[in-house]
């Protein structure tokens, strides 16, 4: 039950981070070099000073694929809907998650029960139903490919965390890594940004961001990769229900619908007959 709140929690806050996001860079508060580079400048800066207040010394990332793959995610996510449909953007990046990280856990002999894959199957055509645009079909394939850069940067980000030992500060050592390099791609390509935008980029960097990431690389060694993938597929409709919930809006039965097809996915995915072994 624990574990399970614990990743619970974690989607909330993944789904907290997506909002933020598309606020700042939709209504135009920041830009997306500028969101990017605070949003992990501020993640930096708390998670060193809870590093520095528990007395850990040591600053050099287990490996730099760590930092490389955070960076990749968070700059192609920022950038990818500078051009591309909130809906399609969302599918792009889920799907492309889940094929890494399948990936990822046969490429790690990790046994995947069938009703897995189908539970997998199952959510990702509820969110192919609730977001796929309407009318004609556009894909800015700028924005679709700096997209798959960012889901596949997230999709290794994950499989990293499987192996952290000290989830605070391999968190803490990606962020302080991959701080600079965001910051002098902002320095180049400054896009601006307002106070309102600086506050949302502070928020998502140092709580949804740096803290909810720590608490994903918490969760990751005691969850299968493929636990781990399909779990997200809940964030876009957790997101979506925030909204529902906070701006009064009425709940359609485009998204009952995808909500319970996704839920549903999830549910499958980890069932388990009886007899069967966790894996």
């Amino acid at each position: 039950m624990r574990l399970f709140l614990l990743v619970a929690l974690t989607m909330l806050a993944f789904a907290a981070n997506s909002v933020l996001n598309r606020v700042a860079l939709v209504d135009g508060a920041a830009g997306a070099a500028s969101f990017a580079a605070l949003r992990l400048l501020s993640g930096a800066v708390v998670l060193a000073l809870l590093l520095v207040w528990r007395g850990h010394v040591s600053w050099w990332p287990d490996t730099a694929a760590g930092p490389l793959a955070l960076l990749a995610y968070v700059l192609g996510f920022s950038f990818a809907y500078v051009s591309l449909d909130a809906g399609l953007g969302a599918l792009i990046l889920f799907g492309g998650v889940q094929v890494t990280m399948f990936a990822g856990a046969l490429w790690r002999a990790e046994a995947v029960p069938p009703l897995r894959w189908a539970g997998a199957l199952l959510a990702f055509a509820g969110l192919v139903f609730l977001m796929w645009p309407s009318g004609a079909l556009s894909v800015p394939l700028a924005g679709a490919g700096l997209m798959l850069v960012a889901a596949v940067g997230w999709g290794g980000y994950s499989l990293l965390g499987a192996g952290a030992r000290d989830p605070l500060a391999a968190t803490a050592r990606n962020f302080v890594w991959a701080t600079p390099l965001a910051l002098l791609m902002a320095a180049v390509f400054w896009d601006g940004m307002s106070t309102i935008g600086a506050v949302l980029a502070v928020v998502s960097g140092a709580v949804t961001s740096g803290l909810g990431y720590a608490l994903w690389y918490k969760v990751l060694p005691s969850i299968p990769a493929s636990v781990a993938a399909v779990a997200q597929l809940t964030v876009p409709i957790l997101a979506l229900a925030g909204g529902l919930a906070f701006l009064g809006e009425d709940v359609s039965w485009r998204f009952a619908v995808a909500a319970s097809m996704v839920l549903g996915g999830v549910a499958l995915s980890l069932y388990r007959s009886k007899g069967s072994k966790a894996s």
